[in-house]
């Protein structure tokens, strides 16, 4: 099995000098990046340490049961905690991953934790720095407020991603345009209490009203009776925009990544609750099933495993085999969708995670799009990624001493 996620062949292509380098240089310089661009504006917060902290309020390295947001109080606790703290870490780490791979020597397992490590938080931070720092340089000038000027990360803005949506013909989940404002009630809450109002975002309101839509049978058929809507995580990569100007689009111009089907558990409201199981983007077909829950134990230290856990191959609260299945026309109904979205709608957005769902009565939508994105530890093609990583990283630091050669002569 070739595929590139947390816990699979960690030691595969250390041998091969390019490979290795790019991955280390991407990696090293993104936990760099995260000290350069500390102070600096953000596209959700007012900062980019901001947004670390709002982020990283319910992650815990699995087993301390701290959360992470501890460690970026402040840029001085942020730079002792790399430079003393994380390799101790990942020393830890690569002592686990020497013993669930006893033919692998000990001091491979440290380096690829320390230099090019592959589980999903590493890789859902550089995600997140190429983000921020894309944003940053390519935001508009002319901003005046902290909220102007992001083009298209605005999509992040869940009312706005549904306009835009709407407008172009993208197919995103469908909006009640009526009532305008709705009255909810506590059946026996009494004296005023347990009464809200929401006012429709359609008619200026705050409150985005949807029905609850339903698992389409292909899905449903996968997942105990009482799951949640389950969504394919599907993320999509762009190059159209890397120069800064709209070119014809070409076929490598969007691409996808990866996808993930979040298997809802049993009982559950949302899939954030779910099974992650890996899919095939050539053939649809679903493979392993994992979790990273284990990084969301905060409070807990006794009981937490450290390293990944075993794969998994059948839905734990249904006893329905869920891996080696194929999602009957999955190019056209998950990856299109996404792909489609990803030009039209962001098309100078690097990377972008879209929660695509396949619906009873509204078919195949989207419900949203993550641009500070993870691959919920998805296979994907390693070495296209980092290549791709690499490329805009490329990209923003010409952006960026174009600007400040610009401010300097101004």
């Amino acid at each position: 099995e070739d595929a590139k996620y947390e816990g699979s062949k960690p030691f595969e292509n250390l041998g091969y000098e390019k490979n290795e380098s790019l991955r280390m240089g991407v990696h090293v310089f993104s936990l760099a990046l995260a000290i350069k661009l500390w102070n600096e504006p953000h596209y959700r917060k007012s900062s980019y340490a901001a947004d670390v902290r709002d982020n990283f309020r319910n992650v815990a390295v699995p087993g301390t049961g701290f959360p992470l947001s501890i460690l970026a109080i402040n840029k001085n606790v942020t730079i002792a905690f790399l430079i003393f703290l994380y390799p101790l870490l990942c020393l830890v780490a690569a002592i686990g991953h020497a013993r669930r791979n006893k033919d692998e020597l000990f001091k491979l397992a440290y380096r690829e934790q320390l230099l090019a490590p592959r589980d999903w938080f590493s890789l859902w931070r550089i995600n997140s720095r190429l983000a921020a720092w894309h944003s940053l340089v390519t935001r508009s000038t002319d901003a005046k407020e902290p909220t102007e000027g992001w083009h298209e990360y605005a999509m992040e803005n869940k009312w706005l991603f549904l306009q835009k949506g709407m407008k172009l013909g993208v197919a995103v989940s469908p909006v009640l345009s009526q009532p305008a404002r709705l009255c909810i009630k506590h059946r026996n809450e009494e004296g005023g209490l347990g009464i809200h109002f929401f006012k429709n975002a359609l008619n200026g309101g705050d409150w985005i009203i949807q029905e609850v839509m339903e698992n389409h049978d292909d899905v449903a058929k996968l997942l105990p009776n009482d799951a949640p809507l389950s969504t394919f995580r599907v993320m999509t990569a762009s190059n159209m925009y890397r120069i800064g100007e709209a070119r014809k689009t070409e076929k490598e111009d969007v691409f996808p990544l990866s996808c993930v089907f979040r298997a809802g558990r049993a009982g559950a409201s949302t899939d954030h609750s779910s099974i992650l199981f890996d899919v095939d983007l050539k053939t649809g077909t679903i493979g392993r099933g994992t979790t990273n829950a284990q990084w969301y134990q905060i409070g807990k230290t006794l009981g937490v495993p450290w390293g990944p856990p075993q794969p998994i191959y059948y839905h734990p609260d249904s006893q329905t085999k869920v891996s080696g299945l194929k999602i009957p026309d999955f190019q056209k109904r998950i990856l299109d969708v996404a792909l489609h979205a990803h030009k039209v709608m962001l098309p100078r957005v690097p990377i972008a995670g879209w929660d695509v769902v396949l619906s009873k009565s509204n078919g195949p939508c989207l419900l949203e799009v993550n641009l500070s994105c993870n691959f919920f530890r998805g296979s994907f093609d390693e070495s296209k990624y980092y290549q791709f990583i690499h490329s805009y990283f490329s990209f923003c630091q010409k952006q960026q001493d174009q600007r400040q050669q610009a401010a300097a002569i101004n």
